[in-house]
């Protein structure tokens, strides 16, 4: 079994480290943050060893580094992963900028390394069922996708919201990157954004009892739509959204010439989904038929390892994931200046994920599907 280490024992490292323990798909050797406080808790909670990050980075037993580092730092770190010899995989996103992502990129390559990002719950067993259908042509050909994130922000329950509110997050780069992997997954790499951007308000108030009645500003936009022209020939709305006090809108659509796929929640692993066809009047749910259905942070992970082994592509790859930045950026430039702006970038569209995953073993398949 592959050893990693992880660097940032935040809130997120907990999942990854439950997927560890659970699924039994790769070992989580070493954790290591600047909080030492924090990564000893961790180390404790999970029983995993607590390094220094010179020495975590150092070990040669590590096949690769989890960066769960806040986004700021994400290019950095990961560039530090690479340099040290190791496959690196990434929360999202891969970088805040778009030459920051582009160095990472040229760096796996020139040492012929991985290079990962999450997110991967479009590897779950919701998403898959999706794309299962779709590449089968039950809902003949696409034709357009809608995709909404729609909250009021989440100053009112974040311990630490100003973050969310500053320029490299907001809705469209804390959320977007689930919505816009799924519809890559789904459609294939866009071709051509067109983006509107606005904020509701220049200030937002904190709610949570340890920053009650802070201030926060708001640097960033808080509600942005974006029009995607799909290189197949399809064409999509995104909206994403703090600026929403309530919503009754799907999470994603995807529009067919023979009937319409309901698309469950990118942020989750699971269900439902739901198609209506043609000509009826009611939904039908569709039998899940792929695996990973409970939170399952780290399948994208565990790919990346079973591909790096087998000699092909990885399916939550730097190159998609820096794909999906880019859309967010041409968004957001294409609302700054008032056109339609071209998206360079043209990744594969990922594998789908066949109903056993290859980085299973024989036995592991009734796990994978809890």
């Amino acid at each position: 079994m592959h050893k990693v280490g992880i660097i940032g024992t935040g809130d997120i490292s907990a999942a990854y480290l439950r997927a560890a323990r659970d699924l039994k798909l790769f070992e989580v050797a070493a954790i290591t943050d600047l909080d030492t406080l924090r990564a000893s808790a961790r180390g404790e909670e999970f029983g995993v060893a607590v390094l220094d990050l010179p020495d975590l980075l150092n070990r040669s037993d590590l096949s690769a580094i989890v960066n769960l580092t806040p986004p700021a730092a994400h290019a950095g770190v990961s560039l530090d992963i690479l340099r040290a010899g190791h496959h690196a995989y990434s929360e999202k996103p891969l970088a805040v900028t778009l030459e920051d992502a582009r160095t990472l990129l040229a760096e796996a390559q020139l040492r012929g390394l991985r290079l990962g990002c999450a997110p991967d719950t479009f590897l779950g067993a919701g998403l898959q069922t999706v794309r299962e259908a779709i590449d089968s042509g039950l809902i003949g050909r696409p034709v357009a996708a809608t995709a909404f994130f729609m909250g009021s922000g989440p100053e009112a329950w974040h311990p630490n919201p100003a973050f969310f509110y500053q320029p490299g997050a907001g809705p469209l780069f804390d959320m977007g990157p689930y919505y816009l992997t799924a519809l890559v997954n789904l459609l294939g790499p866009v071709v051509r954004v067109s983006g509107s951007a606005v904020r509701a308000f220049s200030e937002r108030v904190a709610g949570h009892e340890s920053r009650l009645g802070e201030c926060i500003a708001v640097d960033t936009p808080t509600h942005v739509t974006a029009q995607l022209e799909f290189g197949a020939g399809m064409v999509g709305t995104f909206i994403a959204s703090f600026d929403v006090p309530g919503s009754e809108l799907p999470r994603i659509e995807i529009y067919g010439t023979s009937a319409t796929i309901s698309v469950p929640d990118p942020n989750t692993f699971g269900g439902p989904v739901r198609i209506r066809r043609l000509g009826s009047r009611t939904w039908e749910e569709l039998p899940i038929t792929r695996p990973y259905a409970e939170n399952s942070r780290g399948i994208g992970l565990a790919d990346l390892l079973s591909a790096a082994d087998r000699g092909a592509p990885h399916r939550a790859s730097g190159e998609l994931a820096g794909h999906v930045l880019e859309i967010m950026h041409r968004t957001l430039e294409s609302a700054e200046v008032g056109r339609p702006l071209a998206v360079e970038s043209r990744p594969e569209r990922p594998a789908a994920l066949p109903p056993t995953p290859e980085w299973l073993e024989a036995g592991q398949l009734e796990g994978a599907r809890a």
